[in-house]
C-alpha cells in the first residue's frame, strides 16, 4: 500500500510541478538556513574531552586588586603556577603556554619553519590523552630538572624525518639543540579546549617542550598576558615575578573528593598570599576567590560558543516556521483542488484514514526532496563561509550526523505543515462532488 501510495504522491507532483517546486523551495531554503547556523553552533559546541569532561580541570584564581576585572580570567600568573607545581597532592598536573620557536633539523635540504610551539609539563600528554606514534613523553625528573627534549607532530616528523621512527635524532629550535622522546599522531582537537584563549580552533601546536626551561630560556609568550596594575615589563624575570596571567593550570581530579580537597588547599593558599600582600581584593573570601572548571564550564566561561551563535539558531529556527506557514497555504490549495477527486474515491470506498495517509506521503515526498535541496544550499553555504569570511575549515566543515538530521527535520516539518490541509479534504462530503459530476 505504501508504494501505491508512493506512485500516486508522485503523479500528484508532476500534475502540478509548479506548485511543488515552490513547496519544494520553500522548505529547502528554511532547512538550508537552519541546517548551516545548526552546524556551525554543533561543531562550536563540541566537548573533546568526552566522559572525561568532569575529570579534567583548569585552576583560575582571583589574584586581582580592587576595582578590576569582574570575572576571574582564563590563566594565572607564574607564582601561582610554581606553587601548584610544587603541591604534591595532585598526581597529575600541567602548566601550559604558548610561544613561537624556528625549527630547522641536521638536513641542509629542509628548510627552517617557525612553529608554534606549547610550554607544557609531561603530565600534559596525560590529563589529554595525547596518542603516541613514536616514543613518549619526558622522564617526570625533566619537569623539575631543565632538559633539551621535545615531543614533535606526526606532521612535522613527516616533513624533516621523512615519517621514519625519529626518537634520539635532534632538532634546533632558535639555533638550540633537543632531543626528540616523543613522535605523536595527528592530533587535533576541535574545540581546542586545553587553550581557547587564542582562538578556540586554532589548530594544536606541532611542539611541546618542558616547562622547566621557561625560567632560563626566556621564551616569548605568544598567547593572551593580561594585567590588572602597571608593571614594567624590562627583562624576562620582571614577566615571572609581576602579578600578569599568562598561564594555564591544568589537573585530573578523579572523584569530587578530589576537587573538594583541592578547593580546601587553594583556599589556604589564597589566605596565606593575602598574607604576602597579594589577593588584595578583599570583597571575596578566599573560597570565593577560588574556581576549579572542569571542560564544559571552561569552554563555556571562555565563550567558545559565542552568544550571537546561539541567537542565530533560535533566528534560524523562526525563519523555518514561516516557511512552515508558507508550505501550509500551498498545500491547502493543492489538495483542495483535488477535492473533486477526493469526493469520488470516498463514494466508491476509500476510507478517510487511507486518504490522510495518502496525502502524508506525498508532502513526506515534498519534504524529503526539499531537504536534499537544503542540504546542498547548507553545504555550499559553508564552503562560502570558509573561503570568502575565513571562517576556520573545522567550523566550516558539514557534520556527518547533518546527512540523517537534514532529511528528518525537512520530512517532519512537511508532514506538521501538511496535517491541517490533508484533514480539511478529508473532511470532504462525496455528494457534493458527486451531484456536481
Amino acid at each position: 500500500m505504501f508504494l501505491y501510495y508512493c506512485d500516486l504522491a508522485w503523479r500528484s507532483i508532476k500534475k502540478t510541478p509548479m506548485l511543488s517546486l515552490l513547496m519544494i523551495l520553500a522548505i529547502s531554503i528554511g532547512i538550508g538556513i537552519t541546517i548551516t547556523t545548526l552546524n556551525v553552533y554543533k561543531t562550536m559546541s563540541y566537548n573533546p574531552a568526552g566522559e572525561r569532561s568532569e575529570q579534567i580541570n583548569s585552576v583560575q584564581l582571583w589574584s586581582q586588586g580592587l576595582d578590576s576585572w569582574d570575572e576571574f580570567m582564563s590563566n594565572i600568573t607564574y607564582t601561582d603556577v610554581i606553587n601548584l607545581r610544587n603541591h604534591n597532592d595532585l598526581k597529575l598536573k600541567a602548566a601550559s603556554y604558548r610561544t613561537g620557536l624556528a625549527m630547522q633539523s641536521d638536513d641542509p635540504k629542509k628548510e627552517p619553519t617557525l612553529e608554534s610551539v606549547r610550554v607544557i609539563d609531561g603530565d600534559f600528554f596525560t590529563i589529554f590523552e595525547v596518542p603516541f606514534l613514536y616514543g613518549e613523553r619526558w622522564d617526570k625528573s625533566v619537569d623539575s630538572l631543565p632538559a633539551y627534549q621535545v615531543v614533535i607532530s606526526e606532521k612535522l616528523n613527516t616533513t624533516f624525518f621523512d615519517g621514519e621512527n625519529s626518537i634520539g635524532k635532534t632538532i634546533y629550535l632558535n639555533r638550540k639543540p633537543y632531543q626528540i622522546v616523543g613522535v605523536i599522531k595527528d592530533w587535533n582537537p576541535q574545540p581546542k579546549y586545553y587553550d581557547p584563549t587564542n582562538g578556540g580552533f586554532n589548530d594544536a601546536e606541532n611542539i611541546f617542550i618542558p616547562f622547566s626551561l621557561t625560567e632560563q630560556e626566556e621564551f616569548d609568550v605568544w598567547g593572551n598576558t593580561q594585567g590588572w596594575q602597571f608593571e614594567p615589563m624590562l627583562t624576562h624575570q620582571d614577566r615571572l615575578n609581576s602579578e600578569k596571567v599568562w598561564i594555564q593550570f591544568w589537573t585530573l581530579l578523579d572523584t569530587e573528593a578530589d576537587k573538594q580537597q583541592l578547593q580546601t588547599w587553594l583556599t589556604q593558599y589564597v589566605e596565606q598570599q593575602r598574607s604576602f600582600g597579594r589577593f588584595t581584593d578583599t570583597a571575596k573570601t578566599a573560597k570565593e576567590a577560588v574556581q576549579i572548571s572542569h571542560v564544559e564550564k571552561w569552554l563555556e566561561d571562555n565563550n567558545v560558543v559565542p552568544r550571537d551563535n546561539k541567537i542565530l539558531v533560535g533566528l534560524s529556527v523562526l525563519f523555518l516556521t514561516v516557511c512552515l506557514v508558507n508550505i501550509l497555504g500551498l498545500l491547502l490549495t493543492k489538495f483542495l483542488k483535488r477535492a473533486p477527486e477526493v469526493g469520488v474515491r470516498r463514494a466508491i470506498g476509500a476510507s478517510r484514514g487511507q486518504i490522510f495517509s495518502q496525502y502524508m506521503v506525498e508532502v513526506g515526498i515534498i519534504g524529503f526532496i526539499g531537504g536534499v535541496v537544503g542540504l546542498l544550499w547548507a553545504w555550499g553555504a559553508l564552503i562560502l563561509l570558509e573561503s570568502q569570511f575565513n571562517v576556520d575549515a573545522s567550523v566550516a566543515g558539514l557534520d556527518s550526523s547533518m546527512w540523517i538530521i537534514t532529511p528528518l527535520i525537512a520530512i517532519s516539518t512537511a508532514v506538521l505543515a501538511g496535517v491541517y490541509p490533508a484533514w480539511v479534504v478529508c473532511r470532504t462530503k462525496p455528494s457534493v462532488y458527486l451531484k456536481a459530476q
